[in-house]
């Protein structure tokens, strides 16, 4: 498969990227096509959809056949410490680094030599992450309304408290601030640290170009 587009936004690692497509609808991602696909006519007719879903890589951690991929994972939700069969979980591990992704279309915008790009909303990608297709997301057929959740319904997240400090919050906009808020609510901490809470922890995250470091205690993130 040839690389047709990558996508930019404010995570330069995967350290704090949302664990899920939409659990941070105000972060704002903007897709660049390769020169090879910069063509106006492949994007007619696609400003009338709302969503898109993205065909990714996992380009941060490639895995495979050649690489020992593993038939079973711990997912965060179950606390990192259960495993699973490995296609009943959306873990970035697996036998081809193959993701999938449901973003909003906000907007087509020209972008100078870059010709056309993609503003989307809601993405799991860090800066960089290569895309294979792109394709229109069908809500009559897209959606199951009556579908079941296996073990995800079953435990529930639990969405932290989160206190950014006045410095931190004057280096950001008012769509970062949010974006940070909605990122560190749902605990970036690895599972088997978020099970076990050490108040003395920090931790640390790259965003918007700044090192942001936090603490956990009692369902309360402070940030600076």
């Amino acid at each position: 498969m040839e690389i047709i587009a990558r996508i930019h936004n404010d995570f330069p690692t995967k350290f704090g990227l949302p664990r899920q497509s939409g659990l941070a609808p105000s972060l704002r991602s903007k897709i660049v096509f390769e020169p090879a696909y910069r063509i106006a006519e492949a994007l007619r007719g696609l400003e009338g959809f709302s969503h898109i879903w993205l065909i990714w890589g996992f380009s941060a951690n490639p895995s495979g056949p050649d690489t020992g991929w593993s038939p079973t994972v711990r997912p965060p939700r179950l606390g990192g410490n259960v495993r699973i069969g490995v296609f009943a979980t959306r873990s970035p591990f697996r036998p081809n680094p193959i993701g999938l992704s449901s973003v909003k279309l906000e907007s087509i915008e020209k972008d100078g030599d870059n010709g056309l790009v993609l503003i989307v909303s809601g993405a799991d990608l860090m800066d960089g992450t290569p895309i294979y297709d792109i394709k229109p997301y069908l809500p009559g057929v897209d959606a199951h309304p009556d579908a079941t959740d296996g073990f995800v319904g079953t435990h529930a997240q639990i969405l932290l408290d989160v206190e950014i400090s006045p410095e931190l919050a004057q280096k950001l906009s008012d769509a970062q601030r949010e974006t940070l808020r909605e990122i560190l609510a749902q605990d970036p901490r690895p599972a088997y640290h978020a099970s076990h809470d050490d108040p003395s922890r920090v931790y640390g995250l790259s965003f918007a170009t700044l090192d942001i470091h936090f603490t956990v205690s009692n369902n309360h993130l402070t940030a600076w």
